[in-house]
């Protein structure tokens, strides 16, 4: 047994000053020491069995070589230790350069997401398109005639040298696309849109839609208003209050705009929901049977309810902005506070 605990004493030894690292030393120790099943704990445990003459002088061994072993890893840890230090240098004359802060979610695109999620459960295939679009698309496919004010210069984005490619006006230019792909069916498309506009605090010649759509057999003007209270609810409270107002819109037939109560004035009246206490969040109605045709699906079969929001004006609504400009204006304090 003498033999054994010295040729043990010699094999830790060179597994200790081997260890590269922490871990690898934390390995060995448990190996040998470890009050479970470690070599020396064990051997120590064993010295019972040794013959009664035998046991003082090899349990005397036993302790020895324990104390050596455990000496031999504070060492080797100490060293291990004083290396990292070394190679962990820190130069006290550099300069400070502070941490850069990570970004965060522009607030249009967290309610994008939000709005999304909310739509993803219920059902809707979320579908992206173009920013660049054909004026098919964008106007004769969604029954808005050749004269139309919407059409003219002043109003929408000509792609120079190609009058008939503009930058969408709305995501409604998604519509037929998305039916002649996919048919009937719950789709939510959001994203980017352009126009001619002078700039206030409540327009910008850049701004963001999510629209969708219901196609289906049976679609009635209740489903578009149970879509559009829980909306209206899930973003602003189970208090907020929906109105919807008749609306032209060439594409839908009835046609809504949708409102819900002010949360800036408590329906009071303030400069942003022109002293009425409501303010336009919404756009919606019944999908007209010509944008049905267009879309490859008949209309006396099939019936649809289109809605379409503004995301910049739900963010303003949901996080107290007053201007829609800031959204665009890069402004670190103001992006800062999302």
């Amino acid at each position: 047994m003498e033999h054994s605990l010295k040729a043990l004493q010699e094999k830790a030894h060179k597994e200790i000053a081997g260890a590269k690292d922490a871990n690898a030393l934390e390995a060995v120790e448990i190996k040998y020491m470890g009050r479970a099943a470690g070599e020396i704990t064990a051997i120590l445990k064993n010295l019972k069995d040794v013959p009664a003459e035998e046991r003082p002088r090899l349990g005397a061994l036993a302790n020895e070589i324990k104390q050596d072993i455990e000496a031999q890893i504070l060492e080797r840890r100490e060293a291990l230790l004083a290396r990292a230090e070394a190679e962990d240098t820190f130069d006290v004359t550099e300069s400070y350069v502070p941490r850069r802060e990570s970004g965060t979610l522009h607030p249009t695109t967290q309610i994008q997401y939000e709005l999304e999620d909310f739509f993803a459960v219920m059902g809707f295939r979320i579908i992206d398109g173009p920013e660049l679009e054909s004026d098919f698309y964008n106007f004769s496919a969604l029954n808005i005639a050749p004269d139309h004010p919407a059409r003219d210069m002043q109003d929408t984005l000509y792609i120079k040298d190609h009058p008939t490619w503009l930058m969408r006006t709305h995501t409604s230019s998604m519509q037929v696309r998305i039916m002649r792909e996919f048919g009937a069916c719950n789709a939510l498309y959001s994203g980017r849109c352009f126009r001619n506009e002078a700039t206030d605090a409540r327009h910008e010649h850049t701004f963001h839609q999510l629209e969708g759509f219901v196609v289906g057999e049976d679609i009635s003007f209740a489903h578009l208003k149970g879509i559009l209270d829980a909306v209206a609810r899930h973003l602003y409270g189970e208090d907020t209050q929906v109105r919807l107002r008749p609306k032209y819109y060439p594409f839908v037939e009835p046609g809504v705009s949708g409102e819900v109560t002010c949360a800036f004035c408590a329906s009071h009246g303030c400069t942003l929901c022109k002293q009425t206490g409501w303010l336009e969040i919404f756009g919606a109605g019944l999908i007209h049977p010509h944008v049905l045709k267009e879309g490859g699906l008949d209309p006396k079969q099939v019936s649809g309810l289109a809605f379409g929001f503004g995301l910049t004006r739900l963010a303003m609504l949901k996080y107290g902005i007053n201007d829609v400009r800031l959204f665009l204006s890069a402004d670190m304090q103001f992006l800062k506070q999302f």
